[in-house]
């Protein structure tokens, strides 16, 4: 289903990130962009700042796409694509390097948060998308609901720890410990008979 995006920089993210991710990601990234939106657009998020949410939001899980499965976490491979993807636009390098690090921090807990309007809300759409439902104001989940609807989750928190543990497999260096990739790593290797989401998601 097609979504309304706020500028043709962010329109040609979504066209990218449509050719390279899996669905069930592809959707989630979608879904974090429609609640990252709607809580930035109550504290006045607009313009090429809310351009720039989207194309964090699109790209924050890049990284677990073959194409950019490089020797980094997924979560720097991601961060790295976006800043050569907006390298064709000229966009103010202070705003690069903020969708850079709203997409390197989106699983660093009280740090992200601490970085800036794009981290936070990164962060946040995230969180709100995998079920910290207090992060949206009270009586907005209506208003959401159908937008979400169209952008189904597909088991995406087995979709998305399958990937991450599947280049970590390839690759022990993309999950050192203490990061989420060297959680859902560890977790991955103490649970194999597990079927389902990663227990440590």
């Amino acid at each position: 289903m097609p979504i309304t995006l706020p500028g043709a920089v962010a329109d040609a993210a979504h066209a990218h990130v449509r050719e390279v991710l899996d669905p069930p990601i592809l959707h989630h990234s979608v879904r974090v962009w429609l609640l990252a939106d709607h809580i930035g657009r109550r504290e006045g998020v607009d313009g090429i700042e809310r351009e720039a949410l989207a194309v964090a939001c699109l790209f924050h899980d890049s990284g677990t796409a073959a194409v950019y499965d490089g020797p980094q976490r997924f979560e720097v491979e991601g961060a790295d694509a976006a800043r050569a993807f907006l390298a064709a636009y000229d966009w103010p390098e202070p705003l690069v390097r903020s969708v850079w690090e709203a997409i390197a921090l989106h699983t660093s807990p009280g740090i992200a948060e601490r970085m800036g309007t794009l981290p936070r809300l990164v962060r946040e759409g995230v969180l709100a998308d995998f079920g910290h439902t207090d992060l949206i104001p009270p009586g907005d989940e209506e208003a959401l609901a159908s937008a979400l609807a169209a952008f189904p989750r597909q088991d995406i928190e087995a979709a998305l720890s399958g990937a991450v543990v599947a280049q970590a497999l390839r690759n022990p260096e993309k999950a050192p410990p203490s990061s989420w990739p060297g959680g859902l790593l560890a977790a991955h290797r103490a649970e194999q008979d597990r079927g389902g989401a990663n227990p440590a998601f």
